[in-house]
């Protein structure tokens, strides 16, 4: 993420952490109408979600608080961008998973919770192998997220593959805590890296940006609601 000036631009780190230190206003809305989101499927009926948190398979193991169904919800704008995203990939031939979108504020508490228990490591093989989990706080754990503002998303492509779809090779798995997972990280193969660039440029069509330490993360912009987050559970 570029945040360009005539003086400065800053690392997408520095940007994070910056972010992190202006905590927005936590609007009082108990559902997603009340923010102006809408759930996905409601734009498009079969895009498919394997919305992480909801469930076990996470890097920290459990149902993340706040995830009380498997569903997507995101700002209309940025709603109906990702559909256009799904209907142009699919004219190619691919389509979109998606592993996260909007979060609630209480999830993003849950994490920066686990994140400070030193004694719970069950993760660290399949998530952050080579980090002291107290180097998550910051680049990839934030007291605040833009995810709850509603308008970004984690996702991935998919291509068809013995008769059904399935995820590219992008590298490294979702929220895989390490340099690997680099947008543009010099670990990947040619392959991986022309299906991150492949995904960048489908997102960016529709004014998706990629967060460059995550090459699954992406922010619609301009943000509909950029200095208010949301707490309401996805239900």
């Amino acid at each position: 993420m570029l945040i360009g000036c005539v003086a400065a631009v800053r690392s997408p780190q520095a940007q994070r952490t910056a972010d992190a230190a202006v905590a927005p206003t936590v609007s009082p809305a108990k559902r997603a109408a009340e923010a102006g989101m809408v759930e996905i499927r409601r734009l498009a009926p079969d895009l498919s979600l394997d919305i992480r948190y909801a469930g076990s398979d996470n890097f920290v193991g459990r149902p993340v608080a706040g995830y009380e169904a498997p569903a997507c919800y995101l700002h209309e704008r940025a709603a109906q961008a990702l559909a256009r995203v799904e209907r142009g990939l699919r004219a190619q031939g691919l389509r979109l998973r998606v592993y996260d979108c909007y979060r609630p504020v209480r999830a993003v508490r849950d994490f920066v919770a686990w994140a400070g228990d030193p004694d719970d490591q069950s993760g660290k093989s399949e998530y952050y192998p080579h980090l002291d989990k107290s180097a998550l706080l910051g680049a990839y754990i934030s007291p605040t997220s833009g995810h709850s503002r509603g308008a970004t998303v984690d996702l991935t492509l998919l291509a068809p593959r013995d008769g059904r779809y399935a995820p590219l090779d992008m590298g490294t798995g979702f929220d895989f805590f390490d340099p690997a997972a680099n947008t543009e990280s010099p670990e990947a193969s040619p392959e991986q890296r022309a299906n991150r660039e492949r995904l960048r440029q489908a997102m960016a069509a529709e004014g998706f940006e990629n967060y460059p330490l995550e090459w699954w993360h992406y922010t619609y912009r301009p943000e509909p609601t950029p200095q208010t987050a949301y707490d309401f559970p996805v239900r």
